[in-house]
This record gives C-alpha cells, sequence and structure tokens, in this order.
C-alpha cells in the first residue's frame, strides 16, 4: 500500500503514474482545494475547480482504472495524524510545497515509523537542465530533484520538471514494492 501526502503537482502526477500501473489501494491526504492556477502542473481538470484535491483527484484515479482503492483525507498533516493516516503504508510519498512540512513528513517518519520507505522531491521549479535531477538516497529515505531549485518567483514550478520528479518518485516507489532494493 502506498501513502501520497499533498497532492498537488507531485501527489496528484505520481498518484496518476501508480495507478497507470495498477497500484491496488492508495492513501492520499492532503487539506487543499483545486484552483485555475494549479492546472498547468497538477493532474486536475477546469471542472474541477473549487473541489478538494483528494476528491478529484480520487475520481481522477478511478476513471483511469476503477479496481484501485483510494481512502482520501481532507486534512492537514501534522506529526500526530500523519503516523494514524499512513500506517498501513509500505511506501509513503512526500509531495509537499514546503520546506516545513517536507521537514515534518520526514522527522515524524523517522521517528515514529522507522520501517516505512519515504520517497521525496526537493528542488524541481523551473525548467531544463534535466541533469541535475538526481537520486538521494540516505537509509530508507529517497529524495529527487535537484536540491536547490525551490520555488519562487524566479523559479516557478511547472509542468515539465514537476512531472519529472513525480514520475521519478513513482518508478522509485515501483522499484521498492517489486523488491528490487
Amino acid at each position: 500500500m502506498i501513502g501520497i501526502a499533498g497532492c498537488g503537482g507531485l501527489g496528484s502526477n505520481c498518484a496518476v503514474a501508480l495507478a497507470r500501473v495498477g497500484v491496488g489501494k492508495l492513501i492520499i491526504a492532503d487539506f487543499d482545494k483545486v484552483e485555475s492556477s494549479n492546472l498547468n502542473r497538477q493532474y486536475f481538470f477546469n471542472d474541477q475547480v473549487g473541489m478538494t484535491k483528494v476528491s478529484a483527484l480520487k475520481s481522477n484515479i478511478s476513471r483511469i482504472d476503477p479496481l484501485i482503492r483510494v481512502e482520501d483525507h481532507h486534512v492537514t498533516l501534522n506529526e500526530i495524524n500523519i503516523p494514524v493516516i499512513f500506517k498501513e503504508c509500505d511506501v509513503i510519498v512526500e509531495a509537499f510545497d514546503g520546506a516545513e512540512m517536507k521537514q515534518l513528513i520526514m522527522e515524524t517518519v523517522l521517528d515514529h515509523m522507522p520501517d516505512k520507505f519515504l520517497v521525496c522531491g526537493s528542488g524541481l521549479a523551473g525548467w531544463g537542465d534535466n541533469s541535475s535531477l538526481t537520486m538521494t538516497v540516505a537509509g530508507k529515505v529517497y529524495v529527487f530533484g535537484d536540491g536547490s531549485n525551490e520555488v519562487s518567483e524566479a523559479h516557478p514550478p511547472l509542468a515539465p520538471r514537476v512531472g519529472i520528479v513525480a514520475n521519478m518518485q513513482a518508478n522509485q516507489v515501483l522499484e521498492i514494492l517489486l523488491g528490487k532494493m
């Protein structure tokens, strides 16, 4: 079972990639709603603007494969509910925008769920420089991205790099689940 913490650019695209390969169950969590400004990089559609991201993503996954079970949580994740929501997961995908939330989930998983794999994204803003997108490994934690290009006005999150990193995350989840680690 796979957990997706955050259903924006990384989370929605990673979840869809996993759905397309027939993953049996996903647990997704996010507090946000779909906005028009999300449509340039997130796996949502115009008619879903205003819906919760977890409801919209669950619907989209169902359209891809109705046999995939999606447990959705419209909630702000914190150190108390992360271990509860993702307790059954073998792998948790970190898909947050902000550094504080990235740190929170990393610390929470390492401190309270050390048996879980954690697949993260960091440094994926802007465009180009594909060769800078790499994987860093520390125990059961995998981090994808360039580690430095954080979102800013000069480096907005754009679909190509966000999608590349989301698919790198999905590919790593498959590698973990299929026992190649």
